[in-house]
């Protein structure tokens, strides 16, 4: 008997110490794998205690029977704990319950060193299958879920709560729309107040793109993480913020700073727009009301280009105080253009988050409540209020997330660093799965296709109008009027002086009085006891003239519009403040900037239209591609557009042609990716987008005034590119939302 229970105490003991080593084993491989690694370590000790069983089982002492069932659930692994009790743990009390990371000790016995180095290696290998199967067991749960939220949807119907959403949405798609435009309708105006120089005024007209590059991948990858409706109300505050501080900043620097990061927020808007209204939209609907939704950046820029005409012209609206903060009516401007974002993040705050993206992060309470709100509000809408919502469970998806819990005792800014770190790193794990071998080839066709849209669409829509520029400044020299060895004594001028060219002429005691010259020239020309007083100039220059006992009073005549002049006995006084400006800017061409950009971007609402109507009809790709095609045909009639009503008709017909094809590509990008990784994708394919977009306009602008064969030769070749690769992406006119 003694010789039993010696030899019981011993299998005891070595039964406690291979629970030991699986739970050491659970505790070293859980930190890492979470909930998958707990399943691996209770397989592996339930196995371990069966192995002992047995060999009890062989001496006769009985034994507790085991599962074959492979399928692994916390509660059962809990109930088999608690029942699964043999004689081999009589004796065993609560003082000695092991507990989770807490060490024990190895039993001595030789077998069971061996055991433990087997224990170790059967878990770490365990941990790969298991994770295998783990992720299968989630795509499985994405695609269950994919065809019970569509069946939910149609139940749910298309009414009152999508419009909606429409609307509110539409609000912040406006916003896209006129950020855009801020900058170049601002540009002739603001260069009076910040002194721009050429090189300025370009990279004041980049960084707006350059900013909603970074925005877009940023917001696209954090939309997948916490949520499409939270990430928008960000980026739009973001958006709104440094707007309204861009119109009261004075110097160059600052207001640089306010429109990148006004672009970074507003660079969120179309990828989570997107993604966010297809995720309440039934198949047969999603395709026309997505291009829909794309009007409202038509109307952006209609917007802009009105408020443009209305307020910038009216340089009455300002006021300064003292010589150093002036407000003009540009900055009002800049102010108006604002209120779009404001009016989206208002709206906003009354709409629900996405029940897709609550489902997809296993939120399946928060997300029946939202598809409950929609089925009500509809059926309420359409006179059905008795109708009932019928759905009680929706599948979620299993979740892979590791979590660090780092207790009360933590620092805030321990616990914050920790988060984000966090959010980082799952952001960017989620962007590099779009390169996996399963969507690989789909993003870098859907890469080539935006990049040759975006660099063709951007670089023409703005070579255009510098086109016209170009064609209108030709016309003007073309009316230049030449005098030449004129001589004029005691003549007052007190008219304005305009597209002149005066040569070798001679002029004594004259007085040039509260004039304005606009685009004077005087070449070798002799000014004798003259007086220039009050005179305000642009693009005007004295090219080796000589100036003899002559007075400057109160004039912008600064010595750098005299040029290799000699001055005898001349003298300025209160000379005004002011910059150089080489252009011709007046309210007329003003005037014909704000009204050419709003016939181009009205141009746009036939093609929004018919895009709309056919898209569910014909498909994504016949769309995309057959607009492509149009617009690269319709790039060779540019080599007729030799006048600036000509460049204008063009400019209409493209953009009015081209629409489509960015319609059909938001669409189709939007169903090409599953909703755990759709906004990342749309962010990451919009950002190079704006990166096409800035080499695009500084490509095609370094060729006005010099030929056109470069810009037509370029947009049509990138054009035919993108067409024949979006005949090679898979058709997704039908199917449902993955």
């Amino acid at each position: 008997m003694d010789d039993d229970g010696r030899y019981r105490d011993g299998r005891s003991d070595f039964v406690r110490g291979a629970k030991d080593i699986a739970k050491v084993a659970k505790k070293q491989v859980g930190k890492k794998m979470g909930r998958g690694v707990d399943k691996m370590a209770d397989e592996y000790t339930k196995r371990s205690y069966k192995r002992f069983e047995e060999e009890d089982d062989d001496e006769d002492y009985g034994g507790v029977p085991s599962s074959n069932d492979g399928g692994y659930y916390r509660n059962d692994s809990r109930a088999n704990d608690d029942e699964g009790h043999s004689d081999s743990t009589e004796g065993h009390d609560e003082d000695d319950e092991i507990y989770e990371g807490e060490y024990q000790g190895i039993p001595r016995a030789d077998s069971g060193k061996a055991g433990s180095i087997d224990g170790v290696t059967a878990a770490q290998g365990q941990q790969f299958r298991d994770l295998s199967a783990y992720e299968s067991e989630r795509r499985k749960d994405q695609e269950e879920l994919a065809e019970q939220y569509e069946t939910i949807l149609q139940e749910c119907g298309h009414g009152k709560f999508q419009w909606t959403l429409y609307f509110v949405l539409g609000l912040a798609l406006m916003a896209d729309g006129v950020e855009i435009f801020v900058v170049g309708f601002v540009l002739p105006s603001a260069e009076k107040d910040m002194c721009l120089s050429e090189p300025n005024k370009g990279m004041l007209g980049l960084i707006v793109y350059l900013g909603m590059m970074v925005g877009a991948f940023v917001w696209g990858g954090l939309a997948d993480r916490i949520g499409r409706r939270q990430t928008l109300l960000i980026s739009l505050s973001i958006n709104s913020v440094f707007a309204f501080f861009s119109s009261f900043v004075q110097g160059y620097v600052s207001f640089l700073f306010c429109r990148l990061a006004s672009g970074v927020g507003i660079g969120g808007s179309i990828p989570i727009v997107f993604s966010y209204y297809s995720e309440f939209l039934a198949r047969e609907k999603r395709g026309e009301h997505l291009s829909w939704l794309c009007m409202f950046w038509m109307i952006g820029g209609i917007y802009a280009s009105a408020m443009a005409w209305a307020i910038i012209p009216h340089y009455g609206w300002s006021f300064q105080m003292g010589s150093a903060y002036q407000f003009h009516s540009w900055r009002v401007f800049v102010l108006v253009c604002a209120l779009p974002s404001v009016a989206a993040i208002s709206a906003l705050t009354t709409m629900p988050e996405s029940p897709r993206f609550y489902l997809e992060n296993g939120k399946h309470d928060e997300a029946w409540m939202i598809l409950k709100q929609v089925h009500d509000t509809n059926m309420r809408a359409k006179g059905y209020p008795e109708r009932v919502f019928s759905v009680t469970t929706i599948k979620t998806v299993k979740q892979m997330d590791d979590l660090v819990n780092l207790g009360d005792s933590a620092a805030w800014h321990q616990k914050w660093k920790i988060k984000l770190s966090t959010l980082f790193h799952q952001v960017w794990s989620n962007f590099l799965t779009i390169f996996s071998p399963e969507y690989r080839r789909t993003t870098y066709m859907m890469m080539a296709v935006w990049f040759s849209m975006s660099f063709s669409y951007y670089g023409l829509t703005v070579w255009f109008p510098d086109m016209i520029k170009y064609l209108q400044k030709q016309e003007y020299h073309s009316r230049t009027k030449f005098f030449a060895k004129e001589k004029v004594e005691h003549v007052t001028f007190n008219f304005t002086l305009e597209n002149q060219v005066h040569r070798q002429g001679e002029y004594f005691n004259d007085k040039f009085m509260n004039l304005k010259m606009r685009s004077m020239v005087f070449e070798n020309s002799l000014f004798e006891e003259c007086y220039f007083e009050d005179i305000t100039s642009s693009n005007t220059f004295f090219k080796n003239c000589t100036f003899i006992a002559t007075l400057f009073y109160n004039t912008d005549l600064f010595k750098y519009r005299l040029v290799n002049c000699k001055l005898i006995n001349s003298t300025f006084l209160h000379n005004k403040e002011g910059c150089l400006l080489s252009d011709v800017s007046d309210e007329n061409n003003a005037y014909m900037v704000y009204f050419v950009s709003f016939l181009g971007t009205l141009a746009v609402l036939p093609g929004n239209i018919v895009s709309a109507l056919l898209m569910d009809k014909i498909g994504r790709l016949r769309m995309l591609a057959g607009s492509s095609v149009i617009s690269c045909v319709s790039c060779f009639f540019l080599s007729f557009g030799n006048s600036e009503s000509a460049m204008i008709a063009l400019l209409c017909l493209f953009g009015g042609i081209s629409i489509a094809s960015w319609n059909a590509l938001d669409v189709l990008t939007v169903e090409l990716y599953p909703s755990d990784k759709r906004t990342t994708a749309f962010g990451f394919l919009n950002a190079l987008c704006k990166l096409a977009a800035v080499l695009g306009i500084s490509i095609f602008t370094s060729f006005v005034g010099i030929t056109k064969a470069v810009p037509i030769l370029f947009a049509s070749g990138a054009l035919a590119v993108g067409s024949f690769l979006a005949l090679k992406l898979p058709e997704t006119r039908g199917q449902v939302l993955q």
